[in-house]
């Protein structure tokens, strides 16, 4: 049994499915620290060929997606292994940030692909107050401590701020793209980086990606048809499985809503 078994060619897969960052309470989506320790024991498959990272995930944390980032490339020449990087429905914003830690990076014909920016959302109260008669009264020490309160008049100094933040950190997802997909990368008159997203197949034109097919068939395609998919997974531990059905309901609508207005960005 061991010696037929030794002749196939075995290949480390991860599955990395959410928004990124803390999806809400007692839950989380994607975040270096729950996904840490399954990359270091996929890297550390002895005989391994390669690992192949199937990514489902409409963006969130750019902190969260450049630790990711980081550790998968980290790992990956501590243990001179071979990225391959397949994405589902969506591998967008931090999630196609994600992605570029692939050598090869794959999608569906359909998967919706880039979204290469930033963004910070909110809403405005400041009528709504006036209308139910509500006085906002806010103290600070240090004059810029409450930029940006939705329950106060936006202000030009505070937008102007949060702009210089976003595209210094824009800047550094284009870097990362560059690095990643290098002369690779076709415009064709086409602005990468405006924040845009595409569908799997004109983003393989465009270099974003480098091939059609899902996991299975492509790693049947270069490493036999007898090749050994070994998963990584990460376990659901006991604390939030006997608490994930006591969250207070609220919350929950509340992390659902958020969560679901992140994926629909995308159509999904």
């Amino acid at each position: 049994m061991f010696s037929f078994f030794k002749k196939k060619k075995i290949v480390a897969h991860i599955k990395l499915n959410g928004v990124i960052g803390n999806a809400g309470k007692f839950k989380q989506g994607i975040d270096f620290a729950g996904q840490e320790e399954i990359i270091e024991k996929a890297f550390s498959l002895k005989k391994a060929k390669a690992v192949a990272i199937t990514i489902n995930s409409p963006g969130g944390s750019p902190v969260q997606s450049h630790l990711i980032y980081k550790f998968i490339r980290a790992q990956a020449k501590k243990n001179k292994m071979k990225v391959m990087i397949f994405a589902e429905d969506v591998a967008a914003s931090g999630g196609y940030l994600i992605a570029c830690a692939g050598d090869e990076i794959y999608a569906n014909s359909s998967s919706i692909i880039g979204s290469i920016g930033v963004i910070y959302s909110s809403f405005g109260f400041t009528e709504l107050i006036k209308k139910i008669g509500v006085e906002r009264r806010v103290h600070t020490a240090g004059k810029n401590k409450s930029s940006l309160d939705p329950f106060q008049e936006e202000k030009s100094e505070d937008i102007e701020r949060l702009k210089n933040i976003q595209l210094d950190l824009h800047k550094d997802f284009i870097k990362v793209v560059e690095e990643s997909r290098g002369a690779k990368l076709k415009t064709d008159g086409i602005e990468l980086f405006s924040g845009e997203f595409w569908a799997g197949s004109k983003a393989k034109e465009l270099g974003l990606i480098d091939g059609l097919g899902n996991a299975n068939e492509i790693l049947k395609e270069k490493f036999g048809e007898d090749v050994v998919i070994k998963k990584f997974e990460k376990p659901k531990g006991w604390f939030s499985k006997k608490f994930s059905s006591s969250i207070n309901q609220v919350d929950q609508l509340a992390n659902i809503l958020e969560e679901r207005s992140i994926w629909q960005r995308y159509g999904i």
